[in-house]
């Protein structure tokens, strides 16, 4: 594997790699100081059974000392009350140094004597040799090891604990650690999941998942932006039915009105055409918006020159308003060029002059300008028409506001300004408003393109898209 195809710092996979490594060197550590521990306990002798067997040996030794072999025997006597084990007191020449001789099952006994620190492996009491402490040459203790110095005497049991329970233990420690790391994180995302089956969007998940920095906090995150997203999407189409119905009443209230009365033919057709163009622009136009809010998917780009699409704009913003072209004037240079979707683009930008002249006084001047802002090109698009309040330097983009208070249809239907926005943000460009001098200044971030491409294209292009004839100002 190539050092790039390696997983992030940050990876779920070092976290596992950590905890399954220091499982296994845990269970590494366990298994040589547990079990030579356990081995000390059940195969050598407690340092009590050696102490006293010590002990035993240096009384012998005093025995011997002090009456030679009638100390022996005295002190075999009283070790016959203490132990009911086979004791001895032998020589360097392996004779007894009591009165009473080895018989040869018992000299058959030394041929393999053990030592205090020997282990015991042999089933049954072994039988031990303990030399005199202060003089070893002149005899040694033997004895049989008494039953209550034998060792292992809970070994099965001891056994039990090593080799099942508290590998267990730890086994169900990994899987503790394994599910507050895998399995929490994805109960909370499986939470979240049917919490949106049950239509509630609104829910999020903790901070403590969506901050993790491995693959599954980036799994969070996107489940929370999805989150966001749906919830933001269903509560504009909410929100722009309901807008949408508002608006229809007022047109089909004078419709209703208009068959009702007494007006003439010409008349009433006229109405109704004009009502009808309207509701057909609202609709069309909610829809457009409710499109470019949901669809997410790529469009294709290329090089525009703002030059030559802004006279394309003009001269159908001049056949629908009678404005005069030297009201609409454009200080950008030639040499602007923005990459984006030129329809998506003109439409955009379209609007936003319409929106302008609409509010601007008679006489008015609109204009555009821009400058260029490294890889972006920054064009702004000035009005007279008093501008708004700071406070309502957001809500103009927001569907259906209307803040002139015009009646519906009169002056467009306040969705304008909403295409413009998602229009420009689907081509990764910026818009936004600010009071600027007599009237309101819309500004616009888009990518730059220092392409050149024919400026007839552009027309040919937006002909077929552009309506001419088309009488309202949204």
């Amino acid at each position: 594997m190539k050092l790039s195809e390696l997983p992030g710092r940050h990876s779920l996979f070092w976290k596992l790699a950590c905890l399954l490594v220091a499982f296994c060197l845990l269970m590494i550590w366990l298994s040589w100081s547990w079990g030579r521990y356990m081995e000390e306990r059940n195969q050598f002798l407690s340092s009590d059974a050696r102490s006293t067997l010590s002990r035993y040996a240096a009384q012998a030794e005093q025995a011997w000392q002090r009456g030679g072999r009638n100390g022996v025997d005295d002190w075999l006597q009283s070790m016959e009350l203490r132990e009911a084990s086979w004791v001895g007191v032998i020589g360097a020449d392996l004779q007894s140094l009591s009165s009473q001789p080895l018989n040869a099952a018992e000299v058959q006994h030394l041929t393999f004597l053990r030592g205090l620190d020997w282990p015991i492996h042999k089933k049954g009491r072994p039988w031990l040799r303990v030399p005199f402490p202060q003089d070893p040459a002149a005899g040694i203790l033997v004895i049989e090891l008494p039953e209550r110095f034998v060792p292992g005497k809970y070994r099965v049991f001891w056994r039990v604990i090593t080799n099942g329970v508290i590998p267990g233990l730890f086994t169900l420690l990994l899987c503790v650690g394994l599910y507050r790391l895998l399995v929490v994180p994805l109960n909370n995302l499986r939470e979240q999941a049917n919490a949106w089956r049950a239509d509630q969007l609104n829910v999020r998940l903790s901070s403590g998942i969506t901050q993790r920095p491995d693959e599954l906090g980036e799994l969070a995150r996107a489940f929370d932006s999805m989150s966001e997203r749906l919830q933001t999407t269903v509560a504009l189409q909410q929100q722009l039915l309901r807008d949408l119905s508002h608006e229809l009443r007022t047109p089909l209230s004078r419709l209703r009105v208009a068959s009702e009365s007494e007006q003439g033919l010409l008349q009433l057709r006229e109405r109704i055409g004009r009502e009808v163009d309207g509701m057909q622009r609202l609709v069309e136009d909610t829809l457009q918006l409710a499109w470019l809010d949901t669809d997410r998917s790529p469009l294709p780009d290329e090089a525009i020159q703002i030059q030559a699409l802004w006279e394309m704009l003009t001269d159908n913003a001049c056949y629908e308003s009678g404005w005069p072209s030297l009201q609409l004037q454009c200080s950008v240079e030639a040499s602007c060029w923005v990459r984006g979707n030129l329809n998506t683009l003109a439409q955009a930008l379209e609007n936003i002059l319409r929106n302008a002249i609409r509010h601007s006084p008679e006489g008015g001047i609109v204009r555009l300008d821009a400058r260029r802002d490294g890889e972006y090109w920054h064009l702004w698009l000035e009005d007279q028409g008093g501008g708004v309040a700071d406070e309502d330097l957001q809500r103009i983009f927001s569907p259906f506001i209307r803040l002139d208070g015009s009646r519906p249809g009169d002056g467009g239907f306040g969705l304008g300004l909403s295409i413009a926005r998602n229009a420009v943000q689907r081509q990764g460009g910026l818009l936004w408003a600010e009071n600027a001098g007599a009237g309101l200044r819309l500004n616009l971030r888009l990518l730059a393109d220092d392409g050149v491409a024919p400026t007839d294209a552009i027309a040919s292009r937006l002909a077929p898209t552009m309506d001419v004839h088309s009488p309202q100002i949204a």
